[in-house]
């Protein structure tokens, strides 16, 4: 099995699953990023490692064919919405050209039998009708949604032209064990209170979602690499993954406060821009289609990501009671 952008946060996650499944994993990573969960727990020692990124096909199909590999994860993108308003050409240039990239050389490798590719929630863009499900159109308007809106519909081409055995995922977003970038508002939140400083929102706190334990998320990828196998029809299809509920960045902000003891109050930015305002899935579609369920509450994963960071952060069970500001 090839996994791109197997350091990332889901990556980290799901190249373990997979391993302990007994595959045979291939990581293509770019930057060896020592920070990240995949590296720090040595799991990633367990793995076949090529070094390059998405921008090579050449290498890509070198590596599906030495490989023999027959099932691939294309997970790399850069994901940070930040990044992307700031620096558009490189976000297009991996989270597009690294897409069609890597499923020309998959139609170039007969082995190659299931293929799933991310995308996001994002993708459908701002829409009028909630909650979002996979026959809504994708019209991403900012850099970072409309990225997605391509690599999307450039599967979808694959699959439709080439008859590739490609399916997409659309996910919330993802939180969890693992995610370093502190502008988030999960880690971010927990980290502050941690440290016992009032965290930061960078919007106004209204912005409502759909937040996706990444551990769910690791186990709805497996799951939709092995219908593939077992079901063609399912070649070209999108599917939403999501706990189904949406909550506002203030409420979610409140919920980890109240988890960790803290009497910290948000300090409230009101920064965001070019950002969807009210936005979340409906996984009817994977739950009819692929007989799937999360296994994670929002209030579970809060919890298993609480502990995470605290031993992450050394702050171990004893310290639990942060100091109240």
């Amino acid at each position: 099995m090839l996994v791109t952008g197997g350091t990332g946060l889901l990556g980290s996650w799901l190249v373990p699953r997979l391993s302990a499944a007994g595959a045979n994993v291939i990581c293509l990573v770019r930057d060896w990023v020592w920070q990240s969960e995949l590296v720090r727990t040595r799991a990633i020692d367990r793995v076949t490692v090529v070094r390059g990124d998405v921008g090579n096909r050449d290498l890509i199909e070198r590596t599906l064919g030495e490989y023999e590999v027959e099932v691939v994860f294309h997970l790399a993108a850069q994901t940070i919405v930040g990044i992307a308003n700031r620096n558009p050409i490189s976000t297009f240039s991996t989270n597009v050209e690294g897409t069609w990239n890597v499923l020309e050389a998959c139609r170039r490798s007969p082995k190659v039998a299931s293929i799933v590719v991310a995308s996001s929630d994002k993708a459908y863009g701002d829409q009028p009708r909630l909650p979002y499900d996979e026959t809504m159109p994708l019209q991403g308007r900012h850099p970072y949604d409309v990225s997605k809106s391509c690599a999307d519909l450039i599967t979808q081409t694959y699959a439709a032209t080439y008859n590739l055995p490609a399916a997409i995922t659309r996910c919330g977003n993802f939180y969890g064990g693992g995610d370093l970038n502190w502008s988030r508002i999960v880690p971010g939140t927990i980290r502050s209170v941690l440290r016992g400083e009032r965290p930061v929102v960078r919007s106004d706190g209204k912005f409502v979602r759909d937040y996706f334990y990444i551990e769910d998320g690791a186990a709805a990828y497996m799951l939709l690499a092995e219908c593939l196998f077992r079901q063609p029809n399912l070649r070209g299809k999108a599917f939403n993954f999501s706990n189904e509920s949406q909550i506002s960045v203030l409420e979610l902000v409140d919920l980890i406060l109240q988890k960790m003891n803290s009497a910290l109050r948000p300090e409230i930015l009101n920064q965001a821009s070019h950002e969807i305002q009210h936005q979340f899935l409906s996984a009817r579609r994977a739950r009819s289609e692929l007989n799937w369920q999360p296994q994670f509450t929002l209030q579970e994963g809060l919890n298993r990501s609480i502990a995470w960071y605290r031993e992450f952060l050394g702050f171990p069970a004893a310290m639990a009671q942060v100091a109240r500001g």
